[in-house]
């Protein structure tokens, strides 16, 4: 497959594995609609003009105990089925005793499971969009403690899901539980660079003036990606933690020491998976600009801003970071999205490619690596 496939030649040649279908769990209706339209726009421009929509109504309703069931509300036999779910949807909601109880990470991988009962034994394949990985964080076990994504992943093994595909997972290995399952872990690298020079079109990626920063040791192999692609210098922080306390469920951070050449007068681009509190990355922007940094441009691919915005809006306000970098693929507050400093990558028409490729039983490996498109964008500059 070229890295620059044409998703509607896929739909005129027919040979797809089953009919397409996509379920929404509750939290997910946004993703699962954008990737919906790129799915039908690629269709009708096939000579499928007929094909409205390629979602099924499904719903998790729940009983006054509390107890929910999946329902799906057409016909799945024979399909093949992609059911797409936000563990982090943290805006939904329902009713508990009178108490109105927001969903949890838990609550989502749940209604899952109960989508993939209810399409069981009657869909061709079901596989499985989770950009965010359930249980991504508690990956590796130092201590007696549970490895919930590992379980997680096992389970979905179990319950007959054949593909798996997810975004820059906070430990790709994880999949190490699971190896006879296919499993994708994409990164958009691609549609972050896109967005980040549509919004800074005088951005300049020369050595001189530019620099990746890893904000820590786990955050090397996604910065020494983008360091690579632009052919600029990296740099790296590492955490000083103490590891007599527990904070949080975590060893609180004494310290970041930073390893690398002077950032003095460049831009410096500094990306993680996931912005939770915040406090880190700001930490790591203050260390920067301490350093001489001139701009600084935050990534994270799931901007949860647990903590709330304040203390980013603060941080723009006294010069220490110029841009904080997100995407689509889990929920975002809606005044995230009002910031003129938030800049949000679509990435539904990346997860697209991959719904319309394993339709077909087709190759991902060029999806998944789009080194050639990210060559074509730096050429054009």
């Amino acid at each position: 497959m070229s890295n620059m496939i044409d998703a509607k030649v896929f739909f005129a040649e027919g040979n797809s594995v089953a009919d397409l279908r996509l379920l929404a769990c509750p939290g997910a209706e946004e993703l699962t609609h954008l990737i919906d339209m790129h799915l039908v726009s690629w269709a009708r421009e096939a000579g499928l003009n007929d094909q409205e929509t390629f979602i099924i109504p499904c719903d998790c309703p729940r009983f006054q105990s509390g107890d929910a069931k999946g329902i799906v509300k057409d016909s799945v036999r024979g399909d093949d089925i992609f059911i797409v779910v936000d563990p982090g949807n943290y805006s939904v909601s329902y009713k508990l005793f009178g108490y109105e109880n927001h969903m949890s990470p838990d609550d989502h991988f749940a209604n899952l499971k109960r989508l993939i009962q209810a399409v069981a034994g009657k869909a061709h394949r079901v596989s499985v969009i989770m950009p965010s990985l359930y249980g991504g964080r508690q990956h590796r076990r130092t201590v007696r403690e549970s490895l919930d994504c590992a379980v997680a992943l096992q389970e979905l093994q179990h319950m007959g899901v054949q593909n798996i595909i997810t975004f820059d997972a906070h430990d790709p290995r994880v999949q190490n539980a699971v190896p006879l399952l296919s499993f994708d872990n994409a990164m958009p690298t691609y549609q972050v660079l896109k967005s980040l020079l549509k919004k800074m079109p005088d951005l300049s990626f020369d050595k001189e003036k530019f620099m990746v920063v890893s904000p820590d040791e786990g955050a090397m192999s996604r910065n020494m990606y983008f360091s690579s692609v632009l052919g600029c210098n990296l740099g790296m922080f590492y955490k000083r933690r103490d590891y007599t306390t527990v904070v949080d469920g975590r060893n609180p951070i004494v310290a970041h020491e930073y390893l690398g050449e002077s950032v003095e007068g460049k831009t410096v681009f500094v990306a993680d998976d996931i912005i939770a509190s915040g406090e880190s990355m700001l930490e790591v922007a203050r260390e920067l600009k301490a350093r001489g940094a001139d701009r600084i441009i935050a990534d994270a691919t799931f901007p949860l801003f647990t903590a709330g915005l304040a203390k980013f809006d603060e941080a723009v306000a006294e010069g220490v970071l110029s841009c904080v970098v997100g995407t689509n693929l889990t929920y975002r507050m809606p005044e995230l999205l009002q910031r003129e400093w938030y800049l949000d990558v679509d990435v539904s028409k990346y997860a697209a490619y991959f719904v319309i490729a394993l339709n077909h039983d087709m190759s991902v490996s060029a999806i998944a690596d789009p080194i050639k498109k990210i060559e074509a964008l730096l050429a054009k500059r």
